[in-house]
């Protein structure tokens, strides 16, 4: 029956989790939020200490650096309602903003994900075994490992790219240009090296958006790999138990006759 039951109900097709409707709205909030910031700060920019270069950059560029929770310390608060500003700014843009950059970035990667099964069923057969280690055809989704290893590809090139603006604008050493990079894409932010010229942190403005974004996925996919893995080898161990027909019967969660099969 269960076997029969696979045959005659179609397979379920994958939700869509993002939206072009959903990457403008986020677009749309995200600017006028920094906007919204940019022109609080114009307009107490004397209530503020630190290197200045131009006003609107330095304002962009405190925005950033303050919603992406990096702190370096070269541009800081100095009275009462620059403090408060700076407070709210952090707090509702740690949450309201991360998730709509988060929205953004899952419909980039199910794009991705569409375009390459989209790519590989177009293949054909002849390389089924590299085929199968990237995608998972029969759950119409790319393979863990491939979603880690694109995460991490994205984070080194984050930091390859700021380490060479960083040297090459900045003028900083290799070492000093690898360690600001490093410590700015993992939000760290001693506050012993900063963007100091007009161009670095023009930018910083969006790379610090992009990379601290990027190593926030990457980590959340190892985190899935280790899940997967344990789910994985859970259902390997259950699947090769004996079953009795107490325990088919209570499988049939729904009630409804039919015990499907598990995918791993």
């Amino acid at each position: 029956m269960a076997v029969l039951n696979d045959v005659i109900r179609s397979s379920i097709p994958k939700p869509q989790l993002g939206s072009q409707s959903i990457v403008r709205q986020a677009f749309v909030l995200l600017v006028l939020y920094l906007t919204l910031g940019v022109v609080i700060f114009w307009f107490n920019r004397h209530n503020f200490l630190g290197n200045e270069t131009h006003p609107v950059v330095d304002a962009l560029y405190f925005c950033i650096v303050t919603m992406c929770t990096i702190g370096y310390g070269d541009i800081i608060p100095n009275s009462v309602a620059t403090k408060l500003f700076s407070i709210l700014f952090v707090l509702v843009g740690f949450g309201f903003i991360d998730i709509l950059l988060s929205g953004m970035v899952s419909y980039v990667l199910d794009l991705q994900e569409s375009y390459l099964l989209r790519t590989v069923e177009h293949e054909g057969q002849k390389k089924d075994s590299a085929r199968s280690y990237i995608i998972d055809v029969k759950k119409g989704r790319m393979r863990i490992r491939m979603k880690v290893g694109l995460a991490l590809g994205v984070v080194v090139l984050c930091i390859g790219i700021g380490v060479g603006v960083m040297h090459f604008v900045e003028r900083l050493g290799w070492l000093d240009a690898f360690y600001l990079s490093v410590m700015s894409v993992t939000t760290v932010g001693y506050g012993d090296r900063a963007f100091k010229t007009l161009p670095g942190r023009i930018f910083a403005a969006i790379w610090l958006l992009v990379s601290t974004l990027a190593v926030a996925r990457a980590f959340l996919y190892l985190a899935e790999a280790r899940v997967d893995k344990r789910h994985r080898t859970m259902a390997k161990w259950v699947l090769g138990q004996d079953m009795t027909v107490s325990e088919f019967l209570a499988a049939d969660i729904d009630n409804n006759g039919f015990v499907r099969y598990a995918v791993l």
